[in-house]
């Protein structure tokens, strides 16, 4: 169809954008503008506004911004010229005739999809026959419902090389027509043309309506590929769409989502097509996936159109940190206010699937509430695991700061991330400076150990409840109480006592997979090692386990009496006694309640 700019600007002066809006929209005038709750995210407080004079409208809470005919296709699911009929219909304005070209393009378009429908209807029946039982029972060992085979509409495959070409070419499609849609394979050689997809469970792609316009097929057996896509076709592009889209798109405008009943839908990317379905069965109908490929630029553009913080889930293996490592670079050129993302990584071993089978949905959507910030995952990338103990390293991570910093390409975006990591990388620096003060001495003898003694213990502590997580129920709120430990290895602590509460009797090896997950690997692995096991045998996974809580008491006791005379030389070296006999009378009695719990201990502090 010919569209010229004159004819959108007179359709876009005929149909106020709020007449639009407002039937999807409750709104309210407010002086010469419109507000309501936003339609492409869920919000309490209005932050969305229609301006008719402007014709446009705006939301300042996700940056959706656009004209009439923008939110048409945004909304509905229409291509731009399914919009500008639609509003041309309501305008009434008839639509410039369509070029030949374009008609012949259309109608090549409508016909390939039909053939694409016609293929999911043989896909289905052949589930449901004799030969789809095999499928049947992989989908069942899956944990996927009737109802959400259903609603996926799943199929499929039966392993011949002919079987759908001939019911699609017996219902009067071409066989060009089949190539060209992706469901047959033509051999270089001029050979017979065969099914693409044989002996494979079928999962069918739809477009942004729902339209089914491509296919992912899974085989059952040791074929290879696993996993198998139709080509690029004129309809189907793997790069710029997402697997279950259209769904996505309903729940996030929709809602509720989620096994708590809260709306509208997190959008969660996940990496492959069992994972959305098991997904959206959990309840969470926000989930996607990539068509095979990794995410791209596109992809990451149509996320921000369904929710300004995407949540990307990785699975918890080398290969899921590098497809993380992949969606950060992709998205660091285009962090803008307002569009960003957050990172879930899962278990060990583990993929969203197996996860929300196994542990459940509550536990998937707290995964999902402590998700990483970009922000978060970028300082990790920077810093790493490194040590802030030299001006070398500071150095090091001053230029990654830098060359992170670079790549994006909106200024303000630049500025506060660069703010934010230099001011992370100064109160490094100048934590380890205080660090090291408290070690020098002070107006007073005292025997404890250095810093790093104290640091120590706290680990050896942490170390015995995660390897010993029958220590955590008598322990572990008392720890919390007690303030015992650096932010770091309170948070650690933190989230070991939920994880016990959600199930007491974790195994340790399970313990420390769910706290890598949250984020504390480098921590787990710094504080689960010989190095403390050889000064506090007791937090060691394989000392006896009868012995291990006398050992643990001993060494709180040990840690207490330490910070207490830390804390009673922080006193002296502030000085204020000497001026103030209150303040001198209330130190006095901290040193006894000091020399008490030394009288009560036989045994002196290790070195």
């Amino acid at each position: 169809m010919t569209i010229t700019p004159q004819f959108l600007d007179e359709l876009r002066s005929r149909v106020p954008v709020s007449d639009v809006v407002g039937k999807r929209v409750k709104l309210a005038k407010k002086g010469r503008e419109f507000s309501g709750l936003c339609p492409f995210h869920s919000e309490k407080t209005p932050s969305f506004t229609v301006n008719d004079d402007k014709a446009f409208y705006h939301c300042f809470g996700c940056s959706a911004h656009g004209d009439v005919i923008r939110f048409v296709t945004e909304t509905e699911g229409l291509t731009f010229p399914e919009a500008v009929g639609k509003l041309a219909g309501m305008a009434g304005l008839t639509v410039p005739e369509a070029t030949p070209q374009e008609r012949r393009r259309a109608e090549r378009a409508r016909t390939l999809q039909e053939a694409c429908e016609a293929a999911l209807r043989f896909f289905r029946q052949r589930l449901d026959g004799p030969d789809g039982a095999a499928a049947l029972a992989y989908l069942r060992r899956r944990g996927v419902k009737p109802e959400t085979i259903d609603a996926f509409r799943l199929g499929w495959a039966p392993d011949g090389r002919s079987a759908l070409k001939q019911a699609l070419t017996g219902e009067g499609f071409s066989e060009d027509m089949l190539v060209e849609a992706g469901l047959l394979i033509r051999p270089e050689d001029g050979g017979e043309s065969y099914d693409r997809f044989r002996g494979r469970a079928i999962f069918p792609i739809a477009d942004r309506r729902g339209r089914v316009i491509a296919f992912g097929g899974r085989a059952l057996g040791d074929a290879q590929p696993k996993y198998l896509n139709s080509p690029e076709t004129p309809l189907f592009n793997k790069g710029q769409l997402l697997y279950s889209l259209d769904k996505a798109r309903q729940a996030v405008r929709e809602g509720p989502d989620g096994p708590d009943g809260k709306g509208g839908a997190d959008v969660i990317v996940t990496e492959g097509y069992t994972d959305v379905i098991a997904l959206h069965q959990a309840g969470f109908g926000g989930a996607v996936a990539p068509l095979g490929t990794a995410l791209t630029e596109s992809q990451i553009e149509e996320l921000w159109r369904l929710a300004p913080e995407p949540v990307l889930c990785f699975d918890g293996d080398e290969a899921g940190r590098r497809a993380a490592g992949r969606a950060l670079d992709r998205l660091l050129p285009r962090l803008v206010p307002g569009k960003t993302a957050r990172f879930v990584f899962l278990p060990e071993g583990e993929d969203p699937d197996s996860f929300v089978n196994l542990s459940g949905p509550e536990a998937f959507g707290r995964l999902i509430e402590r998700a990483t910030s970009v922000s978060e995952a970028l300082w990790r990338r920077v810093a790493g695991s490194q040590t802030i103990d030299s001006p070398e390293f500071a150095l090091i991570v001053r230029k990654n700061i830098d060359e992170t910093v670079a790549q994006m390409a909106e200024r303000d975006t630049q500025f506060y991330y660069r703010a934010f990591f230099n001011k992370r990388l100064r109160s490094l620096i100048w934590e380890r400076r205080d660090r090291t003060r408290k070690t020098k001495p002070v107006e007073m003898k005292s025997d404890v150990g250095p810093e790093e003694n104290i640091s120590n213990r706290q680990k050896a502590l942490l170390a015995a409840l995660i390897n010993h997580p029958q220590l955590i129920g008598g322990y572990g709120e008392r720890l919390v109480e007690a303030e015992l430990f650096s932010t770091g290895l309170a948070e650690l602590l933190t989230d070991a006592i939920d994880l016990h509460g959600q199930s007491e009797d974790m195994e340790a090896d399970a313990l420390k997979e769910r706290l890598r997950s949250r984020g504390h690997d480098v921590m787990v692995e710094n504080i689960c090692s010989r190095t403390i096991y050889a000064v506090a045998p007791f937090a060691d996974p394989a000392f006896d386990r009868d012995s291990v809580e006398p050992g643990f008491a001993d060494a709180l006791r040990q840690l207490e009496r330490s910070l207490a005379k830390v804390e009673l030389q922080q006193r002296l070296k502030r000085g204020l006694y000497r001026d103030d006999p209150a303040e001198y009378a209330r130190l006095t009695e901290f040193a006894s309640d000091i020399a008490r719990q030394a009288a009560g201990s036989d045994e002196a502090d290790p070195a």
